[in-house]
């Protein structure tokens, strides 16, 4: 069978438009093949529609990876510098909202056209609505037999995405194909997404739900300062999501609920200045107040603040800055923002994403092992490693 194209991308995401249009603007024929009706719905959708597009702060320890190291090549030849400039070139409005975090200022629509238009002035041919039923290595590179007929091209780039969010069209397909071609794929778990309580434990919150209070989430050595939400199934808000990436069931959380505030030196200032107001009192002052009261039924004896001594204030600020939280599990992919896991970094080149086991294959984006913080970090992944593999095909 003759090469219809040079490069055939799987994926019409974040990592797959990035790969198109740059291996476009080399001169190479690109087809770009999209089982859903349009490409680029997970950007639709991200950041409550105003795509949170990169983070200025994006370094190699925002990662997580069974090798940590992969993806310090891709990131430093494709910085967010350099997509902020085409955002800017197609004069996209954006600001900063916290942390290096760049959302677009009306529509995260703006982002896709931008991708789209940019493989549109490259000529590269974009397929919507086309199933992939098989790809098979041919002869001078690879076959692949889709709803819409049957292309082959040297180079195949998949760019599949992970199992996050099935409502908007995620499968399994990409890790299977990795399979397919030899490749080892690690453990996948939902990345960024709420977690659970179950039992006694949400008994305990459940009726809290809609409260936010800002937190520091520790586990082991990774912290995250942000707000929690409490649900009417566990918890969620920036803090939770971070944290969610490196907790698996049955570890321990602990939550900091006055975070950057020595609680013990608190506690004293309050017990000099007001002896006879109650702990709850004083605690719904720096915390939601129904949050304070549950924390004095369950967790703290409540009685005015005099009839602490030293070593009960010590308890009570030590329960403040570590307070266990105990979750049964995460809502999930259905929730989740990414996955975690994927095509093993072993077998791919970390400057241009190829297969280190079948010349001319390649794996980018959410597919692979390499997993961002929330904030625009799992976007500037999809675009360095897209960039990476367009630069290489």
């Amino acid at each position: 069978m003759l090469p219809s194209h040079d490069v055939i991308v799987l994926g019409g995401g974040a990592a797959g438009l990035m790969c198109a249009l740059t291996a476009g603007q080399r001169g190479l024929r690109v087809l770009l093949v999209e089982h859903a009706n349009k490409v680029g719905k997970k950007i639709l959708m991200s950041g409550g529609g105003r795509c949170n597009f990169t983070n200025t702060g994006a370094t190699p320890a925002n990662y997580l990876s069974a090798n940590p190291h992969f993806c310090k090549s891709a990131l430093a030849r494709y910085t967010p510098a350099d997509f902020i400039e085409l955002v800017e070139r197609h004069g996209i409005a954006y600001h900063e909202k916290e942390l290096g975090q760049l959302f677009c200022d009306v529509s995260s629509k703006l982002i896709v056209k931008m991708l789209v238009d940019e493989c549109s002035a490259a000529q590269v041919r974009i397929d919507t609505q086309c199933q992939v039923h098989a790809v098979q290595q041919v002869e001078g590179g690879f076959r692949v037999d889709t709803s819409q007929g049957h292309f082959a091209a040297p180079s195949l780039v998949v760019a599949t995405g992970g199992l996050s969010i099935p409502s908007m069209g995620a499968t399994g397909f990409g890790y299977e194909l990795a399979k397919q071609f030899g490749h080892t794929v690690l453990p996948l778990r939902a990345g960024l997404v709420p977690l659970t309580l179950s039992g006694k434990h949400q008994e305990r919150l459940q009726d809290l739900s809609g409260v936010a209070l800002p937190v520091e989430a520790r586990h082991g050595k990774q912290a995250f300062r942000n707000f929690m939400l409490i649900t009417h199934r566990g918890v969620s808000g920036p803090a939770i999501l971070q944290i969610s990436s490196y907790w698996q069931p049955g570890e321990e959380l602990k939550l900091d609920l006055l975070p950057g505030q020595d609680a013990h030196a608190w506690l004293l200032e309050q017990q000099a200045q007001r002896p006879a107001a109650e702990l709850k009192t004083v605690l719904g002052d720096a915390l939601p107040r129904r949050f304070a009261q549950r924390l004095c039924e369950v967790w703290l004896p409540n009685r005015p603040l005099r009839q602490y001594n030293e070593p009960q204030l010590r308890e009570v600020s030590a329960l403040l800055q570590a307070w266990p939280l105990t979750a049964s599990g995460t809502e999930g992919y259905r929730t989740a923002e990414v996955t975690l896991g994927g095509v093993d970094t072993d077998g791919l080149s970390s400057s241009t994403m190829m297969s280190r086991i079948v010349p001319g294959l390649f794996f980018i984006g959410e597919v692979v092992d390499v997993t961002g913080w929330l904030g625009g970090y799992n976007f500037q992944w999809a675009w360095a490693s897209g960039h990476a593999a367009g630069m290489a095909v």
